[in-house]
């Protein structure tokens, strides 16, 4: 009787050796060039005088010194992983003897990576996989148990830790992944080729750096199938276009919507299709929807500063949207960055007098930067100087550069899911228009980088009263006493919901604070139509982020209409709807203009 773990010899099947000829041919060809451009590229970096510029090495070496210093919880260590090893060999043997044995290590139903039957099925591979839990809880163990360490130390420590982990995961390797080795048998490993040839096409598009293709990048235009809410550019400077959307009710709420999204990314996340747009349904519920589109920054706005985001950014739009409506009050949001940026510029115009914003939503924004997630792990002296040289030569930050360090957040959702499926079963990525959105890179000008990541993410100097100076202003978070929503997410990664909450302890008017189930993007992005996740509310706010979210109440669904409820209780006077081009700024070209249309190489 055939063993229906193994392949079938005749189903396998022998790839065409003309078609293969030419295929080899190929690659040795891209591959020659590849390999000619990264020696150019080693013998042009090779100057460089820090080999370690993550600082891993002495961290790891500091966790090092901690574990000789106590010998004994590292033995302790060795010897449950030694024991629990032994157990697993003992269960595989009763089970190839056809005998019951439940797993040593059970994993996580969600973990995505083994997912295929033949994990749980097949003796070998349930092998395989318990052996590298096993592992895997090991090396954590070691790790968590390194006493002493000062926080940040320990905290790099146990992220590049996860990264090996992550990194040395069975299913990432030909030979023991039962669904890729299930897939060659029957392609004759045709699989492989294509994925040699998916590997080669994305070092030539990162130019021989590897750059993991996440989605299909054809099937998505910007303006066509992908941010397509239909409105117009009224206003444009060197940072920034303002596009003010056309209304689709007879009127609308007296006071603009002012949207200001990071320009770490973006802004089109919150208008990707329409059944998911946020900037659409905001418009169906009567808000005169602007939205900030950055630019994406050259060597030319090298010298452009935090203060310029400020001025050249929100107060510009200000005042734009009063020439476009006749309207000096506005709603403001902020996302993330943008939502950081939101709450400087009210401390500032606090301190001026300046009134035109007459509430703040904060979507996962932080302000207080203490406990401001992995992020942390890139943020020490060290590694600072070594970006700042970095673009100071450019004079800016590459986009493929930050975004590598998002997917790092993320590995195995955002690294290795992809180079199995592109690489080892030979896949075209799919289709999916939040991960084009999130290939869709933008630089950082270096002089605004580089005072973000020193006063807010170093220093933490922000949530400080004087702590930050803006066009000449000492401001002060405390100032500010504007009514404000805060949106943050449970499972953020980027912004953990903690130490967003921390912002409604520093703005003093009137707060409220949501918390949304999943994650930074799909948290935010989540319609009311769709009704896919969750969100707690408490109107009280307790000093401790724990104490809010204990005396919180879940609600299912989206958490939008909770914020139009909040946001139309402040002024429900209503007007007739504004068209673009109507006021006194002229419609300068469709929306979603060119600025969001500059793609980099």
């Amino acid at each position: 009787m055939a063993d229906p773990q193994k392949p079938d010899p005749a189903a396998f099947k022998m790839p065409d050796p003309e078609q293969l000829g030419r295929s080899m041919s190929d690659v040795a060809e891209r591959s020659q060039r590849l390999v000619g451009e990264w020696l150019k590229r080693q013998g042009e970096e090779s100057a460089a005088p820090n080999t370690d510029p993550l600082n891993i090495g002495s961290a790891f070496m500091e966790m090092t010194t901690r574990l000789i210093a106590n010998p004994q919880k590292l033995a302790e260590a060795q010897m449950g992983f030694w024991q629990d090893y032994m157990s697993l060999w003992q269960n595989t043997a009763r089970r190839m003897m056809g005998m019951e044995s439940k797993p040593v290590i059970e994993g996580d139903p969600r973990d995505r990576r083994f997912k295929d039957e033949a994990w749980k099925d097949s003796d070998v591979f349930d092998f395989i996989k318990q052996s590298y839990l096993l592992s895997a809880r090991y090396i954590q163990d070691v790790v968590k148990h390194a006493d002493g360490m000062e926080p940040a130390t320990a905290q790099k420590v146990d992220f590049y830790s996860r990264q090996f982990i992550d990194a040395m995961s069975p299913s990432n390797f030909l030979m023991t992944n039962p669904e890729v080795l299930r897939k060659t048998a029957e392609t004759g490993g045709e699989n492989l080729i294509k994925g040699l040839n998916n590997l080669l096409g994305d070092l030539e598009r990162g130019k021989g750096k590897l750059r993991i293709s996440m989605t299909d990048m054809e099937a998505f235009t910007i303006g066509e199938n992908v941010a397509v809410t239909p409105g117009k550019v009224v206003y444009q400077n060197d940072l920034m276009q303002l596009i003010q959307y056309t209304p689709t009710t007879e009127k609308v709420l007296k006071r603009p919507l002012l949207i200001i999204p990071p320009w770490i990314n973006k802004f089109y996340i919150l208008d990707l299709r329409p059944r998911n747009s946020f900037v659409r349904w905001a418009t169906a519920q009567g808000h005169t929807v602007f939205i900030v589109s950055w630019v994406n920054p050259d060597e030319e706005l090298a010298a452009k500063n935090f203060d310029d985001y400020m001025k050249e950014g929100v107060l510009d739009a200000l005042t734009a949207i009063e020439q476009a409506t006749g309207e000096k009050n506005v709603n403001a949001i902020g996302y993330c960055l943008g939502g950081t940026l939101l709450s400087a510029t009210l401390a500032w115009m606090a301190a001026h007098g300046d009134d035109r914003i007459k509430s703040a939503t904060f979507f996962v924004a932080l302000m207080d930067f203490r406990e401001s997630g992995e992020l942390n792990v890139f943020i020490d002296e060290e590694q600072i100087k070594m970006l700042e040289d970095k673009m100071n030569k450019r004079g800016f930050l590459e986009g493929s550069e930050m975004a590598t360090t998002f997917n790092l957040l993320r590995a195995n959702d955002l690294i290795w899911s992809f180079v199995v499926n592109n690489y080892l079963l030979g896949n075209d990525p799919f289709p999916f228009d939040l991960l084009y959105w999130n290939s869709d890179s933008t630089r950082m000008p270096a002089a605004m980088h580089s005072f973000y990541l020193r006063n807010m993410y170093l220093e933490n100097r922000l949530c400080r009263p004087g702590g930050i100076t803006l066009a000449g202003t000492p401001i002060d978070l405390g100032k500010v006493d504007v009514p404000a929503y805060f949106i943050s997410t449970r499972e953020d990664h980027i912004a953990p919901w903690r130490a967003t909450y921390r912002g409604t302890r520093l703005l003093r008017g009137e707060n409220r604070f949501v918390l949304a189930a999943s994650g930074h993007i799909a948290g935010v992005v989540n319609p009311p139509e769709g009704g896919k996740y969750s969100h707690w509310i408490n109107p009280e706010l307790p000093e401790d982020a724990e104490a809010w979210f204990q005396g919180a109440t879940e609600i299912a669904g989206s958490w939008w209409p909770d914020w139009q409820r909040w946001i139309t209780a402040l002024d429900k006077r209503q007007v007739k709807a504004r068209v673009p081009g109507d006021g006194k700024l002229p419609v300068l070209e469709d929306a979603p203009g060119s600025y969001v249309k500059v793609l980099l190489s």
